[in-house]
């Protein structure tokens, strides 16, 4: 079942956080459909709407993996379903 997904990234800028990010949605065949980025002073931020096949990788397991690099490169990182997203960023 394929399913889309919010994938937000918070932290301090550094080289190499899009190559680390989008490197463990390439080995979990994870697309990106759209991506957003800026920097904001040091601080990096990006957003980006993907598509998993839950079949293959589950939306924790997906948070996990990014959880890890996420320590590595200093980021907060998390994936939130879909509708999880909009339901919470409703007006």
């Amino acid at each position: 079942m394929r399913n889309r997904a919010i994938v937000t990234v918070l932290g301090k800028d550094r080289v190499g956080i899009v190559a680390g990010v989008s490197r463990v949605l390439a080995e979990n065949n994870v697309n990106i459909e759209d991506i957003s980025q800026t920097i904001m002073q040091d601080f990096f931020t990006m957003i980006m709407l993907v598509t998993l096949d839950e079949d293959q990788t589950s939306m924790a397991g997906l948070q996990e993996k990014l959880n890890a690099i996420g320590e590595e490169l200093g980021l907060k990182i998390t994936v939130q379903h879909e509708d999880i997203f909009r339901y919470m960023h409703r007006i």
